[in-house]
């Protein structure tokens, strides 16, 4: 009788980071240390797996040298998607479909890298296996810049969005403040964030010695009041003539709607029921600029928060290799249904390490700012806040250089 084949299947699903590539490295690499035969890869996450568009990822890293490309590559090397499994009692068939190509690929591991919406992947996929008796392991590796993810202290790609928008922050207070000499100039910062602050937060690290950092925050916990932002902004213009101001893309209304929506934006709703966020900085520099009187440009950082691989942070790379690793290791001593989580050990020095959790905790659950980090007004965020966020911005790895370039692995399609 034939030996049944070990093998193990990967996929990445949402919003890609810089270092999610990591993760997939770190699922390769640990899985071919511990005896499995074939690590496929999920084109396009669960729907491409659907169309059973899948590769083996043997045919794609060849030497430990593309390990170390892979790790420095940004967005999703086996392509993403943003799709939302049914309930099971809705579309049965669906499930059965998903589970007859993994008994067909003799998979023995499910292996998906991504954010709240995956994890409900990994929850609905683990659900039904023990329901109908499947063998099959599930289990989840965690992948958000937004770092709202429950019960892991946080989450990578965070650290290095982080690094990213608070260098990138540090950067325009120095451009603007070559702009001011005799007049006025407020500048908005537009940060990726939802529901959670965390990332626009983290602009509050460009404050160093030699710079005084955003002069206000706002973030999605708080409800965003326009006529007391605009009282702060004109006390402000009167003491400097250079305002730098942060803003969550999510920030909301009293009555609930976003402020983008003030300028018509937020039309586009994707499977999961999210709006598209964009045009607050837009909005608001344009509001500013008709209130006051003076120059105001908005500045979107948009998609170059999760994609700036040359920005990564060195702890950000090995943590998000470090999950990947502890999730093939968990499925082959026999967990299922969990997401790997990380754990933080010591602030000074700074570890972590690898946790492991039920992922029914963490699915569709979002963790937020603590009130008590952001400040009595509601337009900073506190001295903990940035003790948090500061160990996991440390350290870079340099990016392999091709004519003045970083170079990536690219998936090779036949």
């Amino acid at each position: 009788m034939a030996t049944k084949r070990r093998n193990i299947i990967v996929g990445q699903s949402g919003g890609p980071t810089s270092v999610i590539n990591s993760s997939l490295a770190g699922v390769y690499k640990t899985a071919k240390e511990r005896g499995f035969h074939k690590v496929y890869g999920m084109l396009h996450g669960i729907q491409g797996f659907l169309d059973e568009q899948y590769v083996d990822l043997s045919t794609q890293i060849h030497s430990d040298m593309d390990i170390e490309l892979l790790k420095r590559t940004p967005s999703a090397f086996l392509g993403s998607c943003r799709f939302k499994l049914p309930e099971i009692h809705e579309n049965p068939d669906i499930y059965e479909k998903i589970f007859n190509i993994l008994d067909k690929l003799e998979i023995e591991a499910f292996i998906y890298i991504g954010g709240n919406d995956s994890m409900d992947t990994i929850k609905k996929l683990s659900d039904y296996a023990i329901i109908k008796g499947h063998e099959q392991k599930f289990l989840g590796v965690p992948k958000t810049i937004d770092n709202d993810l429950a019960l892991t202290d946080h989450t990578p790609g965070f650290g290095s969005a982080a690094k990213y928008i608070a260098a990138s922050t540090k950067e325009v207070i120095r451009d603007a403040l070559g702009l001011s000499y005799n007049k006025e100039n407020i500048t908005i910062l537009e940060i990726m964030g939802r529901n959670a602050g965390w990332l626009t937060g983290a602009s509050a690290l460009a404050r160093t010695e030699e710079c005084s950092g955003p002069d206000l925050i706002y973030l999605p916990e708080i409800t965003f009041d326009i006529d007391r932002f605009l009282k702060k902004v004109k006390e402000l213009v009167h003491k400097k003539k250079n305002v730098v101001i942060a803003v969550s893309e999510g920030i909301k209304l009293e009555d609930g709607r976003y402020v983008c929506e003030l300028s018509g934006g937020a039309d586009y709703v994707d499977a999961f029921g999210h709006k598209q966020l964009q045009g607050t900085a837009a909005y608001l520099a344009g509001y500013l600029g008709a209130k006051l009187g003076c120059k105001t440009r908005g500045i979107e950082f948009s998609t170059l928060q999760r994609s700036a691989s040359h920005m990564a942070s060195r702890t950000d790379i090995d943590e998000a290799f470090m999950v990947g690793g502890a999730a093939v290791k968990a499925a082959d001593e026999g967990d299922t249904g969990k997401m790997v989580v990380i754990d933080r050990v010591s602030d000074d020095p700074y570890m972590s390490a690898a946790g492991i959790y039920d992922v029914h905790r963490i699915a569709n659950n979002e963790k937020l700012v603590p009130r008590d980090w952001v400040n009595k007004e509601g337009n900073y965020v506190t001295e903990e806040f940035i003790d948090y966020v500061k160990p996991l911005i440390q350290g870079d790895y340099q990016p392999f250089m091709v004519n003045g370039l970083p170079q990536h692995l690219v998936l090779k399609k036949k």
